[in-house]
C-alpha cells in the first residue's frame, strides 16, 4: 500500500499542484506543439522516481511518463466546449488506472499498513484535498453560471479557493481526530459568514451555485476522511 500512496501522490502533485493555469492554457491552445505538455509528462517520471527511490522499479517512471504524455495528448486533440469535462474526468480515470497496473506490477498482493504507511496515507488525504478538489469540484459546478452584481464587487484574489481548501483540510482533521462536532461549529460558521452575501444577492441563481459548491467541497472532505480512517 505505501507504494501505492508514493504513485498517487507523485500524480497528485504533478497534475495539480505543479502544473499552473498557464500550462494549461499553453497546452490547450499548442496542443501537441506545446512545450509544456512534454515537460508536464516528463515531470510526472521524475516525480515517480524519486517517491519509489529504487532502480529495481526504473521502468515505472519510464512508464507513467509515457502513458501520461499520450494520455494528455489524446485529451487535447479530443477536446471540445461541449466534451471538456467528461474528458477531463476520462483523462484522470485512465491516469489513475495506469498507477493501479503499476503497483499491481510491483506487488503481487499490498503489504499490511505500517505507521509509515498510515502518515503517507493521511498526506494524500489531505493533499487531495487542496488544489486536487478544487479543480474537481470549479470542472463540477462550471455548468452552472450565474449573473449577479456580487461579481463586480472588490475581493481578493482567489480569496473562495483558498477558503475551500481551508474548510476540508479543517474537515478532515476534525473526522480524523474524531472531533465531528468541529464540522458542525465550521458549517455553521460559513452560514453566518455566508448569510449576508446571499441575502444581498438578486440572483437565486447564485444562492443554489454556493450551496452546491459548498456541499460538494464539505461533502469530499467528509468522504475522504471516512475512507482515510476506514484504511486506517
Amino acid at each position: 500500500m505505501v507504494l501505492l500512496l508514493k504513485l498517487l501522490l507523485a500524480h497528485l502533485i504533478g497534475d495539480f499542484i505543479l502544473q499552473s493555469d498557464r500550462w494549461v492554457k499553453e497546452k490547450e491552445e499548442k496542443k501537441l506543439a506545446s512545450g509544456k505538455l512534454y515537460i508536464h509528462a516528463l515531470l510526472h517520471a521524475l516525480l515517480t522516481f524519486l517517491f519509489l527511490w529504487d532502480i529495481t522499479f526504473w521502468y515505472i517512471p519510464v512508464i507513467i511518463g509515457i502513458t501520461h504524455f499520450f494520455i494528455d495528448a489524446a485529451k487535447l486533440l479530443l477536446q471540445r466546449p461541449g466534451n471538456k469535462r467528461f474528458l477531463f474526468f476520462a483523462d484522470q480515470l485512465l491516469h489513475l488506472l495506469v498507477i493501479f497496473i503499476m503497483w499491481c506490477l510491483m506487488l503481487g498482493a499490498p503489504p499490511a499498513f505500517s505507521w509509515s504507511a498510515k502518515q503517507l496515507l493521511l498526506l494524500t488525504g489531505a493533499l487531495f484535498l487542496t488544489f486536487p478538489t478544487s479543480i474537481i469540484i470549479k470542472v463540477i459546478i462550471s455548468v452552472y453560471t450565474p449573473k449577479t452584481e456580487m461579481e463586480k464587487d472588490d475581493s481578493l484574489e482567489n480569496a473562495g479557493k483558498y477558503i475551500g481548501i481551508l474548510e476540508r483540510l479543517l474537515v478532515f482533521v476534525f473526522i480524523v481526530s474524531g472531533h465531528w462536532e468541529g464540522v458542525g461549529f465550521l458549517i455553521a460558521a460559513k452560514s453566518i459568514f455566508r448569510f449576508s452575501d446571499l441575502t444581498q444577492a438578486k440572483d437565486r441563481k447564485l444562492t443554489e451555485y454556493i450551496l452546491i459548491g459548498t456541499l460538494l467541497s464539505f461533502g469530499t472532505a467528509i468522504l475522504s476522511a471516512i475512507v482515510c480512517l476506514s484504511l486506517l
